[in-house]
């Protein structure tokens, strides 16, 4: 049987590839691309059948470029995985703290560990594309001054120690993935959740009345993001999640929807999935 293949934004032991292996379990063959778009490109180009994109952070937001991929590619959404971040200080066997001068990661978990180098200014902190990358760089290159900032995969990976544990600033650090396929027509069965994409005319109280449309029918809204529309003035691409127990209120409430809304598409139907 063929393994799925699943693009991912990163290298082997990367969050991505961990959330993978959350969603699909690890035997699968994961395709590492250099950026969110790539990871679309070759989904696109039927190089991958999945890909698997961060699409918000519990500290640093909603990852607002992905927005935009999710609008220009029409890739559907089938699926969700909450990651509990973790982020450990990484450094070749032997090495100890005293050793360290500088610290590479990328610039997200860089930020999501402030507390931590606020204690040891002397360190100097070097972004890169990736976490995993830079735990990868440091075996490669037997580097005994450097150390990395990435997940536990990463130093089980690249045969790193763990010299510091859990140096985010807030344990209750999570992101979400979205999974997307690129094949039409993927029902998923029992579905309780919805990634909806939508304008509405530029007049007082347009968006207030599809909202309640959605509390009128019992319908849970747990996520609204706008984006601007390209070269449209006060116009607005509303992305908004939302959950339902009962079906039948979920498809009235579209069919209502669709009567105050231009450009309405139902990005996906999934499973809820929040365990972190």
């Amino acid at each position: 049987m063929n393994k799925k293949r699943v693009a991912i934004q990163g290298i082997k032991a990367s969050f991505h590839e961990e959330a993978a292996f959350k969603f699909f379990g690890e035997n699968i063959e994961t395709i590492e691309c250099n950026s969110f778009k790539q990871t679309c490109e070759v989904l696109k180009q039927k190089k991958a059948d999945f890909t698997v994109m961060a699409i918000e952070n519990s500290i640093a937001g909603s990852i607002l470029p992905n927005y935009t991929l999710l609008r220009d590619y029409h890739f559907s959404i089938i699926g969700e995985v909450y990651l509990s971040i973790q982020l450990h200080l990484l450094a070749l066997p032997g090495v100890t703290f005293e050793q360290i001068k500088n610290v590479e990661s990328h610039p997200i978990a860089i930020r999501q560990c402030v507390d931590f180098f606020d204690e040891f200014p002397h360190l100097n902190v070097v972004e890169s594309t990736d976490t995993a990358a830079c735990a990868k760089r440091i075996q490669d290159e037997q580097l005994t001054d450097t150390v990395a900032i990435a997940n536990q995969l990463a130093a089980k990976t690249y045969g790193l120690q763990i010299l510091e544990r859990r140096i985010e600033s807030h344990k209750k650090n999570y992101t979400r993935f979205l999974i997307l396929t690129d094949t039409k027509d993927t029902e998923i069965k029992n579905a309780n959740k919805a990634s909806l994409s939508f304008e509405v005319v530029d007049e007082a109280g347009s968006l207030a009345k599809v909202l309640n449309i959605f509390a009128e029918q019992d319908i849970n809204l747990s996520k609204i993001q706008s984006m601007p529309v390209l070269g449209k003035r006060h116009q607005y691409n509303f992305y908004v999640d939302i959950e339902w127990k009962e079906k039948a209120k979920y498809e009235e409430a579209i069919r209502k929807v669709l009567r105050h809304t231009v450009n309405f598409t139902i990005m996906g139907e999934y499973k809820k999935n929040d365990k972190v």
